[in-house]
This record gives C-alpha cells, structure tokens and sequence, in this order.
C-alpha cells in the first residue's frame, strides 16, 4: 500500500466507528475490508459485510446504494488502495475443499500449508505490525490484531472447519491445583479454547515449542489436555513432537503438535504422518549467488564468538556458535542473536570485502557469513516466490517465529482425511 512509503493513516467516517462512538484504528477497518474481499461469495463473509460496505463507501464516499452488491470487489480493484489486495502471489484458493481460522498467524506458516491442501481461510489474527505487512504482501489480508478483544471475536465465522493456532506457551495460575477451564483464563490458550467452545469446529491444529511437555512440571500440559478432552468434549490424541528435518527442509525443528476432532467427527484414531524426506541438506536451500557483504561476520565479532565460546567449554559446556556444512542440517532457527550464531556457514564466494555497514575492524577472509533471510525461509518451506517486504531484523524474527509449513502440511493432510468436508462452502457464485 502507498507505493513502500511509511504513511500514518487513519481514515475517518460515518462507518469508521466503534459502537462505543470510538474510531476504529485504520489497520483493523483494512482488517476487515480485505477480509470481507477475499470472502464475497462464501458463507464466510457475513460477519464483515455491513461494516466492510460501510468502510468502503465512506472511502469512496459514495453511497452503498449506488453500488451494485455484487460489484464492490470490481469497483474497488480500480483503486490502488485495494489492488494490491488482488496482486499478491498467494490469493485465497478457488471453490475450497474445507475452511480454517489461522490465529497467531504470524506470517502464514498454517495458511501457506492449508491453502497448499485446497483450504481457505476465512479469518486471521496477529497482533504484530510488521508480520501483519508481510501478511498482507503474501496474502492480500490485514489479520485482524488482538485476539483477547471481544470486538475481534465477533468477526469469526460460523461453520469453519478447523482451527490452527501456534499459541505462546504460558503457565497457569492454579496449575495443580484446579485443573480445568477457568484455570486457563488470563492467557492466551485461554481465548484458543473459548473460540473452540464457541465455534466448535470439526478439528483443531495447535503447534508450540517442544517444553511446552515440561512446563511446569508438565501441569500446563496436564491442563491444556484436561480442556480440550473433557471440558470441551473433543477426542484428543496424545500431543506428538514432531521434526521438521523428516519433511524435506533441513533444519533440526522440534515442536509439539496438539491435534484434535468434535465427538460427532466419530475419529477415534490418529496417526502423525511418518517422515517424508530427511535427506535436505544446507546445499539444498543455499543462495545461488554471493550473497551481500553485510552478512559476512567482521574479524572482530568473529574474535568475540570464539572468546565467547571458549569460555563456556572451559565450564564444560557446549554454548556458542556453529557452523553448518553444505551437506548438514541447520539447528533450530529462533529469534534472538544465537538464533543466527548457531547456524554460521562456510561461502567462499566473496570477493569485495569492502563493508557495507559500520563494523568493527574489517570483513573475515574465511568466508564466516550468517545466512540470508531467504534461507531461513527456505529452511521453514516457505517457496522463492514468498516476498519479505521488511527488514532484515524483522524477517529473521518472523521466520523465526513461524512454523515449518512441510511439517504442518504433512500433519493437516492426515487431519483432512479424517473429518466430513464442508457440502456448501460456498453461497451463489464468488464474485471475483
């Protein structure tokens, strides 16, 4: 939007207001105006159409009357505020085998998957700004923000089918002491499973951190089990830790997935995909070309890893960088420095060493480099074509952050096989 410029915005009008006479922020009324986009001709647009219709005309200050229900799309696709909407590289899929909310979505990892197995997502939520503008350049859809909000609540669909969260790990008050759903309030699995006993989808996907086992003794997952079995009435297999590096991305990735289906789905097996690939190496994902110089490391930060990690051997343990052959596979990529540290490679390629932002004495000649956020997307199995519309920091946080969507595919394939697909996603014909 705005051609890349960095533009306050704020729109004003009639229809620009909360019910409690407040202004509703510009990026939740982009919210709901590309969600309401992107469902035209579904079901699922119902909850964002008045305020959607409402938004549009006071952008175009023309009244809803003068425009023909069936043509808001077509009129606001000649305007570039909503173009950019339609000119994305992954647009929702096309008559949709079965639908899915994507909360926590961060940049998409579950939408990428989902949508790659003919899903469509009918909402997203994801508070952070500058994943919400890489949504939005992948996706053509602003996520709505703050998911604890009852205002953001209220524009969920009916009727989806499945529910995919990568939800924070948090501990409970009374964990131990009152296991159930109240325990729960006050943290963010708490509004994963009140969208659950509202909506009761047919299935959900939960993805967190593998510690998410022992946290708290394991009284958090005692907890998590407990709500989703017996307060909310789904059969729940045993959580499952799955690795990334068995579904064709090099990258040793473990994380625990929760997966879980409505009584009358009549599922009362469940078997995690088995491995697919684990022959991906570095090599594989590598950049093609030499890469900026601005990723090589300068002698005198190389000097301080190797101090850095020295030290910690010296107290016996393993602490510090690494680096990662052609043909090894990377650790896990997480945020924070040693999230780029412990995944150092070799590239020789590199012949300008002059640097290209302020360092501390001059670039190595070992070829030491961190890798690239592309590869860092590739180690998540995000495709080339993904665009990483923000700054490095801000990239290498996201993938970081994201979910490894081969792993997820593999898992939500076996999830679809066992649930009654939607008969009538659609209502009428999508308008386009």
């Amino acid at each position: 939007m705005c051609g890349g410029s960095k533009v306050s915005m704020q729109m004003y009008g009639p229809h620009s207001l909360n019910d409690d006479g407040t202004i509703i922020p510009f990026e939740e009324q982009m919210a709901i105006v590309s969600h309401y986009l992107h469902n035209q001709g579904y079901k699922s647009a119902k909850p964002y159409e008045n305020k959607a219709e409402g938004l549009i005309e006071d952008i175009y200050n023309v009244h809803h009357k003068t425009i023909e229900t069936n043509c808001v799309s077509d009129v606001s696709v000649q305007y570039s505020l909503f173009s950019d909407i339609f000119s994305v590289p992954f647009l929702p899929t096309d008559n949709p085998k079965f639908t899915f909310i994507d909360l926590f979505a961060g940049i998409g990892g579950f939408r990428m998957a989902m949508q790659n197995l003919g899903g469509k997502c009918v909402f997203s939520s994801e508070w952070d700004a500058q994943a919400q503008k890489t949504y939005l350049l992948n996706y053509g859809e602003v996520p709505f923000g703050d998911i604890t909000k009852e205002t953001t609540k209220a524009f969920i669909p009916d009727d989806f089918d499945i529910l995919c969260a990568g939800f924070p790990c948090q501990a409970f008050s009374l964990a131990g002491k009152r296991l159930g759903f109240e325990e729960t309030r006050g943290t963010l699995f708490f509004d994963v499973a009140e969208i659950i006993r509202r909506k009761r989808p047919k299935a959900f996907f939960l993805e967190n951190v593998k510690g998410l086992l022992m946290h708290d003794k394991g009284k958090t997952i005692q907890t998590i089990l407990k709500v989703l079995r017996e307060d909310l009435d789904y059969y729940v297999p045993d959580p499952q830790i799955v690795n990334a590096m068995n579904f064709g991305v090099p990258q040793h990735r473990e994380r625990v997935y929760i997966v879980g289906f409505r009584k009358d789905q009549n599922v009362n097996e469940f078997t995690y995909p088995s491995p697919t690939d684990k022959t991906k190496t570095f090599a594989d994902i590598k950049e093609e070309h030499t890469v900026s110089a601005k990723y090589y490391l300068s002698t005198q930060y190389v000097k301080t890893l190797v101090a850095h990690k020295e030290r910690h051997a010296a107290k016996g343990n393993g602490f510090g960088y690494e680096i990662i052959p052609d043909d090894g596979v990377a650790n896990a990529i997480v945020v924070g420095g040693m999230g780029r540290e412990r995944n150092l490679v070799i590239d020789t390629r590199l012949e300008d060493f002059t640097p290209v932002t302020n360092i501390k004495g001059e670039i190595n000649r070992d070829g030491l480099r961190r890798m690239t956020p592309r590869e860092w997307a590739r180690l998540q199995g995000f495709p080339d074509n993904f665009i990483i519309g923000v700054a490095d920091a801000s990239a290498y946080k996201q993938f970081g952050n994201s979910v490894a969507v081969p792993a997820i595919q593999a898992t939500a394939e076996e999830i679809i096989k066992r649930i009654n697909l939607s008969k009538s996603i659609q209502y009428g014909t999508k308008r386009k």
